[in-house]
């Protein structure tokens, strides 16, 4: 396996970002990976390794880099929370954009990348961003992935639920029956605007599961059950939409 850290220009600064990839059998398949609040930390460089063991050209990037360079949640205390929830509150659909052409062209140049294959997965607060990002990019992304995505029904104009009539590629949605950050009714919406647009999607409820539930280091809330069934999910998908 090939990593690197390295920085990734874009029209808000220097994204520094880390990227794993298989070290022969390429140039392979992308796809781009959304951090979710906590921050760019190792957990998500071990899942982003364990993407590319399979065959992708993964690209995670710090997507709070108009910020800090490192954040990374360490503890739930008070503090380091609001911290966190000052970061999102900076990402939206406009950075999402940004973020994206960055990467967009970044993989666009790297001889080991297949950027005319491309895909994306979004955690958490990300669920949004690549639902925003095929949105934008309809012509770059067969397929996306949301897995437990927060605020995927809102009452802003971009709302995720009022974007996907304008995506072309397949989409998954993993969702946590347990979810404050999304409720059923959000997810309703966002499935009846996936069928009024005739998108292919797929909505999955993880049942008995909470927001979270992937992430090996989340202590009580991991699910290793749902856990492995998320990446089932996400070969599956990538396997069929990124290869041919």
């Amino acid at each position: 396996m090939i990593e690197a850290n390295l920085d990734i220009p874009t029209a808000d600064g220097a994204m520094n970002t880390f990227v794993v990839y298989p070290d022969e059998g390429g140039p392979h398949p992308v796809v781009l990976f959304y951090m979710d609040a906590p921050g760019k930390r190792e957990e998500l460089h071990d899942m982003a390794r364990r993407l590319a063991s399979v065959g992708y050209y993964v690209v995670l990037p710090n997507l709070y880099y108009r910020r800090t360079l490192d954040f990374a949640l360490t503890e739930r205390s008070e503090a380091q929370m609001a911290t966190m929830f000052a970061h999102m509150a900076s990402l939206n659909a406009r950075t999402t954009a940004v973020d994206t052409a960055a990467m967009l062209a970044f993989v666009d140049g790297q001889p080991a990348a297949k950027a005319s294959q491309l895909g994306a997965v979004g955690y958490c607060m990300s669920g949004p961003f690549v639902v925003w990002a095929a949105a934008q990019f309809p012509e770059r992304l067969r397929a996306i992935a949301s897995i437990h995505g927060a605020n995927m029904a809102t009452d802003a104009p971009d709302s995720p639920h009022r974007m996907v009539d304008r995506i072309r590629c397949e989409s998954y949605f993993a969702c946590a029956e347990i979810d404050r950050w999304a409720p059923q009714a959000d997810i309703q919406k966002l499935q009846g605007a996936l069928e009024a647009a005739g998108r292919p999607h797929r909505i999955e409820w993880y049942a008995a599961v909470e927001h979270g539930f992937v992430f090996p280091q989340r202590g009580a809330i991991y699910n290793r059950t749902a856990a492995e069934r998320h990446w089932e999910r996400l070969f599956s998908l990538f396997d069929r939409t990124l290869r041919t």
